[in-house]
């Protein structure tokens, strides 16, 4: 069993990143189809930075720009085991360009679906053409949990979600707990403030 965006253990490896708040779901920006990186920036590798620092601090292993708010296809990871040492990657207007027809089942959670998993079947290996934080044009080849990995966040910037492999009723299901959710953070947002 392997969760495919939870990974604790994790701390930032760039200083003067900036933690970004992550959308929960239901928002009507997560189902958002993203709009492409016109340039690879120092604006877009701020924030690809933030995402990283957001995504070790969440802590996880991916993290795709909608989920902090910002619709534009981008997205970061780092599969790196608990004990050995970060392996950031930033992939700017991801593409997948091949799947392999042998697929894998791996236990998925996601940071905007906060404490809920699900086995999902995909393709066990994919490459995908993507710029790297650099502007530069890139082609990789990933297997394992990082075909995963990279699979689930370019859903994220596709609006589409893990739970949307799920039956009906167990979308509406997690749903409607993340609702809760959102409701009960909300309520103890405002009796802080207040």
């Amino acid at each position: 069993m392997v969760a495919a965006i939870v990974k604790p253990g994790r701390i930032a490896y760039i200083a003067g990143m900036a933690v970004r708040d992550i959308i929960i779901h239901p928002d009507p920006r997560l189902k958002k189809v993203c709009a492409p990186v016109e340039e690879v920036d120092e604006r877009i590798r701020r924030l690809a930075d933030d995402m990283l620092e957001t995504m070790y601090a969440a802590p996880g292993i991916g993290l795709a720009a909608p989920q902090i708010g910002v619709t534009r296809r981008l997205i970061v990871m780092d599969c790196a085991g608990k004990d050995e040492p970060p392996r950031p990657h930033v992939l700017v207007n991801p593409e997948i360009v091949w799947r392999s027809e042998e697929t894998n089942v791996h236990e998925e959670g996601c940071l905007s679906i906060p404490g809920e998993y699900a086995e999902v079947e995909r393709p066990a290996e994919v490459r995908v053409r993507y710029l790297d934080r650099d502007g530069q044009a890139q082609e990789r080849h990933f297997t394992g949990l990082e075909a995963t990995c990279v699979q689930h966040e370019i859903d994220h910037v596709n609006g589409r979600l893990f739970i949307d492999y799920l039956s009906p009723v167990r979308r509406r299901l997690i749903t409607e707990k993340m609702k809760k959710l959102k409701r009960e953070r909300a309520r103890g947002k405002a009796k802080a403030a207040g």
